[in-house]
């Protein structure tokens, strides 16, 4: 029994011995492994592809894994690529189509339907390339009166015509035009060698660091990046550089020209310049579409200081004493023998440059009447404003379109479209065969047709739009005898409905009658309640809307187009000047001459953005002593 007992014992701790030695075994395996990985990892993280094309190292210990930097490229571009795909997806809200075939017309006069989006934003643009049209999104109640704009690319794109064709995407808009105006002199020529050097060294680091026999350079190399770096994270100017910055990109050229001289596989160097420059263009793209959001961003938001104003105004009118301000001259409203002009505007300081332009060229101002159409939500303001600012012997009117009783239309539309709607249109210039024109077409918004039922007593009215400046006497234009037309406006018989044919779709139109614009409209009431064009209207807008129009906007101008055809009557072009939101080629005398300055475009004169030269037409007529504009530090 013991024996065998014993017996069982040694097997039992022979099995344990061999288990001991094969742990133990494993173990000095595992020891030999470990170092060797860490020193393949060592070599793969200086030689894998990274943002910077090379892994920044101070010391050995501190280099990093192969598996490692590629998972931090994977996060960089996941990143990259979330905030790429979200800022196209807010300049697509901001941007929704207005038409799927908008037309363009060539010089050989053939014709041609839009590429869709997806091909609009993934080549460029070039001559005969049609461009997609849409619209802009609408300012809410709390955004300036900066119209909305929509673009209905109208022809083919050429190269060099225009100011935004020239090294200019379309899809970025005007934002174009004011990159290029406030394009600076170069301050970092010296800068920009140094991120050419930087650039090159990247692509030669890897490459150099397989190299066994050029461990001295490497290390050079990856110093002077680490320097060069250090010196452009702290310098954004020339002016900022140190002193020795020439003797750091000596020895970087030193070392580059060295790299170059080295045996390597030339494939190895294209791949990593490819990745960098990849990345490079990437991110510059990106950097360009959010500027351009940012830029169409401060074009429709109000600006803090009109906003400011705004609220003070309001605030100030329940603190005064509630008194009915325009009881006195309530009688002047509906006599229909006096001069009346409309504005519809939400934005105080426009609707005042333009009364207090018309009425300081106006000869004279006891018969004019100024009858300022707004929202709800500035309806106060402007009526503390014009009670504490005199123009004269005018009379002006501030009326809230929500207190209106109409059937057909709701709050929400009302305050949608209470502004005039621009449309950027690009169309090939008659008067040019190599030149293509953009212009913002502006049109009357849905309140417009209302007119004729808000102001029952009246017959005739001047439409003036509020981002306009008056230069001379308007009173001619009550004497102006249109005949049977319905609509005194400027046209553009340079851009006729033939060649919008196919956005106006199978309606039957003159294909030569020429396209007109808002801003300054002398129009016949009495002619318009004949001819019942409110309900001509609204049936077109109904229509247009039926066929899969995107927006109430688009559905506007193609009804307010064929609306008033043939009701024209066409006002000297002397009358108004357009463009002065947009156009930095008006001649300085053209302006002068016109009688009514329009800033339509994007670059009003109220906004930072304004184009500096045009300013000062319209910052004249402000009242830049007033209590509550220094208070809100206004200051277009």
């Amino acid at each position: 029994m013991k024996g065998g007992g014993g017996g069982g014992v040694s097997v039992a701790a022979k099995r344990r011995w061999r288990g001991l030695v094969i742990g133990v075994l494993f173990l000095v395996i595992l020891s030999m492994l470990v170092p060797l990985a860490f020193l393949l990892g060592v070599h793969n993280g200086f030689h894998s592809p990274n943002p910077d094309g090379y892994v920044p190292v101070k010391h050995s210990s501190d280099s990093v894994g192969g598996e490692y930097s590629s998972s931090i490229i994977n996060a960089y571009n996941d990143s990259k690529n979330d905030r790429s795909e979200h800022i196209d997806e807010i300049v697509r809200k901001l941007a929704p189509n207005i038409s799927k075939d908008a037309f363009r017309k060539s010089a050989d006069g053939t014709e041609n339907q839009t590429a869709d989006r997806n091909a609009e934003h993934g080549s460029q643009h070039k001559k005969g390339t049609p461009v997609e049209s849409h619209t802009v999104l609408q300012p809410s109640p709390n955004m300036s009166d900066t119209s909305n704009v929509t673009k209905v690319e109208g022809t083919e794109y050429v190269k060099g015509g225009i100011d935004e064709t020239e090294n200019c995407e379309l899809k970025f808009g005007s934002y174009c035009l004011w990159r290029k105006e406030h394009r600076e002199d170069m301050k970092d020529s010296m800068i920009k060698k140094l991120k050419d050097q930087l650039f090159v060294a990247r692509a030669y680091y890897p490459s150099i660091a397989k190299l066994p026999s050029q461990g001295k350079l490497t290390r050079e190399l990856r110093q002077n990046i680490q320097e060069l770096e250090r010196v452009l994270s702290e310098s954004a100017t020339d002016a900022d550089l140190p002193p020795e910055i020439g003797k750091k990109s000596q020895k970087m050229e030193t070392s580059i020209v060295r790299a170059k001289s080295c045996p390597m596989d030339c494939n190895n160097v294209d791949k990593k310049l490819r990745q960098i420059f990849d990345l490079t263009e990437d991110e510059a793209s990106f950097h360009m579409k959010q500027s351009a959001f940012l830029y169409q961003l401060a074009v429709q938001t109000m600006p803090k200081s009109l906003h400011c104003l705004s609220m003070k105004l309001t605030v100030e009118y329940f603190k005064s004493n509630s008194l009915d301000m325009e009881l006195s001259q309530a009688d002047k409203y509906s006599d229909p023998l006096l001069h009346h002009y409309v504005i519809f505007s939400n934005n105080v300081l426009a609707s005042s440059v333009v009364i207090n332009s018309t009425v300081m060229h106006s000869e004279e101002t006891k018969s004019q009447v100024f009858h300022v159409l707004t929202d709800e939500q500035n309806y106060f303001a402007m009526k503390l404003w014009f009670f504490r600012n005199t123009f004269k012997e005018a009379t002006v009117q501030v009326l809230n379109i929500e207190k209106f009783s109409l059937e057909y239309h709701d709050k929400a539309t009302l305050l949608h479209m209470l502004l005039p709607v621009e449309f950027r249109v690009s169309f090939h210039n008659v008067d040019s065969s190599t030149e293509d024109r953009t212009q913002y077409l502006s049109a009357f918004s849905d309140v417009h047709y209302l007119l004729p039922e808000i102001f029952l007593s009246l017959n005739k009215v001047v439409i003036l739009d509020d981002d306009i400046v008056v230069q001379k006497d308007l009173s001619a234009l009550w004497n102006l005898d249109m005949g049977a037309k319905v609509n005194g406006a400027v046209q553009f018989c340079s851009l006729t409905l033939g060649l919008l044919k196919s956005y106006l779709g199978e309606n039957k139109f003159d294909a030569n009658s020429c396209a007109w614009m808002s801003g300054l409209n002398l129009v016949d009431l009495a002619r318009w309640r004949e001819l019942n064009l409110t309900r001509r209207y609204r049936k077109l807008a109904r229509e247009q809307a039926s066929v899969g129009e995107e927006s109430i906007e688009a559905a506007s101008l193609r009804a307010s187009l064929l609306t008033f055809q043939d009701l024209i009557y066409a006002l000297d072009g002397v009358w108004a000047l357009s463009g002065l939101g947009h156009d930095y080629r008006l001649d300085v005398q053209t302006i002068k001459n016109a009688a009514v300055l329009h800033y339509n475009g994007n670059m009003k004169p109220w906004l930072e953005l304004g184009i500096p030269r045009y300013k000062k037409y319209w910052k004249k007529f402000l009242n830049q002593e007033d209590q509550f504009l220094s208070e809100c530090n206004v200051h277009p």
